[in-house]
Parts: structure tokens; C-alpha cells; sequence
């Protein structure tokens, strides 16, 4: 070979060295390695984003951080006692302890008070006092956990779009529920509001340890749908949360929504206490003998009838947060003061009772069954009992009055539907909103309404956005499964991505 040939090799076999190096130094991105907590050191995992992470962007991810210690059955939740060495921090922990779906078993543990985190990352330099989103999910206060898988086997609440669209930090956590969460007598014996109080405790971890992640403990949003809807919306009004949240969105659920509120605790315990053999007559000893029963037969001791029931569905929602004079100290409507700065989203899906409509109505689901008038006005008097016949009749004719030009079975069936969102959802959302301003001093009051259909094939056509149906969109699921969703899909997503985290950020 001429001496020019072998130059002209080596500085090729150079460039590609140097260019590997070049991207391999791309690759290796800023990431926050070990972190210290109150509770010891932990280690999470970083992801490239992108081809190999060219780009230099990606996330920091850790799975499974206590956040209070194993809590003890039916009492409020302690500080966690911390660990020696370093706390690997790779995998979601199991849910709260749960019935399945089917009602006929449990799932999940006890210990179960763990958070995750997301942190965006760039290229040279670690994020720094990025603002703080705290998700809250939902379930009926019975089901859930901040991992829930979705269809296509991902995690319907992975943070990692929101966190690296949005360039915010995304946390979600565990809470108790059922009879574990919320099971009280309504007196000192039994309080209950064990859910709400762990949530607090996730908050309250979060404000102390976000900045060694590169968080801004000043500039933390929590948000959360349905029964989390509610349970931010709770949390802002408790006083225990003073001073620790600036920002808060509720998506299809209000602290003022008929099912927000149990307000006769003590009927509810005594059916459980009554199913595992416990005392009726005096609190105390019932309080005694349901703390030592085993929390799985407890679990299992209350069930949500789904046929055949007498009243509607949102009745049979018995395990619910309580006015206990201290974490709830007083009924929602008076606690908005509470809430007077801090910045609040809330709203509705144009359809979010349809689920519940289906379960108090059956036909309304099924293109071939019909919806009468007597159908109907059994559901309106249902719901309007307090205002008997009176209220019921004048319901009624408000909500059929367009029946005299539309009298179609897909009328009747949408009417239904409105019907019961305004009463589960839109109203109660509004008059939160309203007293959200009316309370305001610093805070800003927004409200939404989402209506993009959930082209759901199980679903009659004229179904526009039914309860759930944004959470996809919210954490960018379009993205993550492509396949799944078409353009408009991810047009919606990231336009709500953007306005969340715009708010978190700017408020």
C-alpha cells in the first residue's frame, strides 16, 4: 500500500473514532445518578429519548419511593423510619390493597405507600427548579393505583410524556382504599379519610424532597380525575395543605359532586362490621374488632351492585371521604377560603355520565332496546328524592321538553346521558368554580369542557367524550402507542399536554 493510501485509511478509521466518540457523548446526556432523601439515597434509571438518545434529551426514572412507612389497618398513615444504603428504585411497587373487578377476590398488598417520579433531562445539565405535577387517580375511591396497566399493556399513567413535552416533573402514588381507605363510624373512634390522609403525606414528601430531584418545592400542581378529581379538590379545602399547593386541575370530579361525600358513615361501617362479625351496638368495640379483622376478608366484606339495583348507581357509592371535623373540617362548600390562592382547573367530558346513565338504564347502551318516558322519570325521581314528586315533575319536564320536536330513541337516550352528567359532574363542577372565584384572593379560576368522542367500537355512535375518556390524551398515550391512535389523536394530546403543563409552569 502507498504511503498516501495508508494516511488517507487512517484518517478515515479517525473521523468514524471521533464521530462514534462525538455520539456517544450525545448519548451520554445529563442524569441525576444517586439522590439524597430524607429516608436515605435512592437510585432510579435514565431513558434516552429518541434514536439511541441522539439529541442528548432524556428522563430520569424512579420507581417505588416510600413515601410514609407500611401503614397499619384503619389508622392514619407515619412517617416512613428511612433505610441504610441505597434504595433501588427500578420497579412500580403493587397496588393498594383492592377488590378485582369481578368483586370475588382481592389484589394488591397492604404496604403500599410508594411514589414514582419523572424528571426530564437535557444535555449538558442536570433540570433544575422545574415545576412539580402530582397525579392523583381516580377509581370510585375503591379501585386504582398510580400504574394502572391500559389496553395496550402500557402504564396508563407513565409520566414520561407529560414530563418531557411539558418539561415538568411528573409524580404519582399510591393511596388506600375501600373499606382500608375510607371505612368510618363518623366519630373519633373511626374517622376515617385514611386515603385523603395518605395523599397528604405523598404531598407533603414531595414539598420536602423535590429539590434534590431538580424540582421547585414552590411551584407544585397536583391533579387527578374522578374520585382524584375529587380528592384535589378536597385537598386544596383541607387546611392540612396549607401553603404546599399552588395549583390544582380536576378532571371530571369536584369536592361539591353528589358521590364526593359520605354523609352517613356510620350505616355503611355496621354493614361491614355486620359481614365479618364484628359488634354493632357501640363503636368503640366495633372500631376495636374491625382493626384486627383480616384486611382481605374486610376488603371483600363491601361490593358495588351492578344489576338489579334498586336505587342509582351513584347510591351504592358507600366508602367515601367524610367530614371528620380535622382533615374535612367542615362540608366542602364552606372550605373554599381554603383554596384562595391557589389556581384552579376544573371540568367536565360532554358525556361523562354516559358509564353511569348504562348502569341505571341498560337500553340506553344497547341500539336495539328503547328508553320510555316512565324509564326516565323513575331515574329523575330517583335522583330528586329530597325534592319529591314536586321536584321530580319539573325535572322531568325540563329535561324532555325537546322530546315534542326530537322524539327519536337516540334523543332520548342522549337525554338520559345529559341528565346524568349534569347531575354527577357539570353542576357540581360549576358551583365549585364559583365559589372558587367568589373565595379567590391571588387565585385564577378556569373551568373546560372536553369533547372529543372516544371512538370506543363497543359504544353507540352518538356517544360523544364519556367519563375517562381525556386520560389518554392527558398522558400522551397517543404518542407512546401510536398504532393505536390516528393524527387528530395526537393533535388533541399534545394540545392538552401543553395546556396543563403551561398551567403548572405559569398558572
Amino acid at each position: 500500500m502507498a504511503p498516501e493510501a495508508g494516511i488517507r485509511t487512517m484518517g478515515r478509521l479517525e473521523l468514524a473514532v471521533l464521530g462514534l466518540a462525538c455520539c456517544l457523548a450525545v448519548v451520554s446526556a445529563a442524569t441525576l445518578g444517586v439522590v439524597p432523601t430524607e429516608g436515605g439515597f435512592v437510585e432510579g434509571f435514565n431513558k434516552k429519548l429518541g434514536l439511541f438518545g441522539i439529541g442528548g434529551r432524556s428522563v430520569d426514572i424512579f420507581k417505588g419511593i416510600p413515601f410514609a412507612a407500611p401503614p397499619k389497618a384503619l389508622e392514619n398513615p407515619q412517617p416512613h423510619p428511612g433505610w441504610q444504603g441505597t434504595l433501588k428504585a427500578k420497579d412500580f411497587k403493587q397496588p393498594c390493597l383492592q377488590v378485582t373487578l369481578a368483586q370475588d377476590d382481592t389484589e394488591g398488598s397492604e404496604d403500599c405507600l410508594y411514589l414514582n417520579i419523572w424528571v426530564p433531562q437535557g444535555q449538558k445539565e442536570v433540570s433544575q427548579n422545574l415545576s412539580v405535577m402530582i397525579w392523583i387517580y381516580g377509581g370510585g375511591f375503591l379501585l386504582g393505583s398510580a400504574h394502572d396497566k391500559s389496553f395496550f399493556n402500557n402504564y396508563e399513567y407513565d409520566g414520561e410524556e407529560i414530563a418531557t413535552r411539558g418539561n415538568v416533573i411528573l409524580v404519582t402514588f399510591n393511596y388506600r382504599l375501600g373499606a382500608l381507605g375510607f371505612l368510618s363510624t363518623g366519630d373519633a373512634n373511626l374517622p376515617g379519610n385514611y386515603g385523603l390522609r395518605d395523599q397528604h403525606m405523598a404531598i407533603v414528601w414531595v414539598k420536602r424532597n423535590i429539590a434534590a430531584f431538580g424540582g421547585d418545592p414552590d411551584n407544585i400542581t397536583i391533579f387527578g380525575e374522578s374520585a382524584g378529581g375529587v380528592s384535589v379538590s378536597l385537598q386544596t379545602l383541607s387546611p392540612y395543605n396549607k401553603g404546599l399547593i399552588q395549583r390544582a386541575i380536576s378532571q371530571s370530579g369536584v369536592a361539591l359532586v353528589p358521590w364526593a361525600i359520605q354523609k352517613n358513615p356510620l350505616s355503611w361501617a355496621k354493614g361491614i362490621a355486620k359481614e365479618v362479625g364484628c359488634p354493632l351496638d357501640d363503636t368503640a368495640r366495633m372500631a376495636e374488632c374491625l382493626k384486627v379483622t383480616d384486611t382481605q376478608t374486610l376488603t371483600l366484606a363491601y361490593k358495588v351492585p351492578l344489576l338489579g339495583q334498586k336505587y342509582p348507581f351513584q347510591y351504592y357509592l358507600g366508602l367515601l371521604p367524610v367530614v371528620d371535623g380535622d382533615f374535612i373540617p367542615d362540608d366542602p362548600i364552606n372550605l373554599f377560603a381554603n383554596a384562595a390562592d391557589i389556581d384552579c382547573i376544573a371540568g367536565t367530558n360532554d358525556m361523562d355520565g354516559y358509564t353511569f346513565a348504562s348502569i341505571d338504564v341498560p337500553a340506553i347502551n344497547v341500539d336495539l332496546l328503547t328508553v320510555t318516558g316512565e324509564d326516565f322519570f323513575k331515574l329523575v325521581s330517583q335522583v330528586t328524592i329530597a325534592k319529591g314528586p314536586r321536584g321530580a315533575n319539573a325535572t322531568f319536564d325540563f329535561y324532555t321538553a325537546s322530546w315534542a320536536e326530537d322524539s327519536s330513541q337516540e334523543a332520548k337516550k342522549k337525554t338520559v346521558v345529559d341528565f346524568e352528567t349534569d347531575v354527577l359532574f357539570l353542576m357540581p363542577t360549576k358551583m365549585a368554580m364559583a365559589q372558587h372565584r367568589a373565595n379567590a384572593k391571588s387565585a385564577r379560576t378556569y373551568t373546560y369542557l372536553y369533547s372529543h368522542p372516544a371512538h370506543n367500537p363497543l359504544y353507540p355512535s352518538w356517544v360523544g367524550a364519556d367519563h375517562g375518556d381525556n386520560l389518554q390524551y392527558v398522558f400522551g398515550r397517543p404518542f407512546a402507542t401510536p398504532l393505536g391512535y390516528r393524527a387528530q389523536d395526537r393533535t388533541v394530546s399534545r394540545t392538552m399536554i401543553a395546556y396543563w403543563t403551561n398551567f403548572a409552569r405559569t398558572g
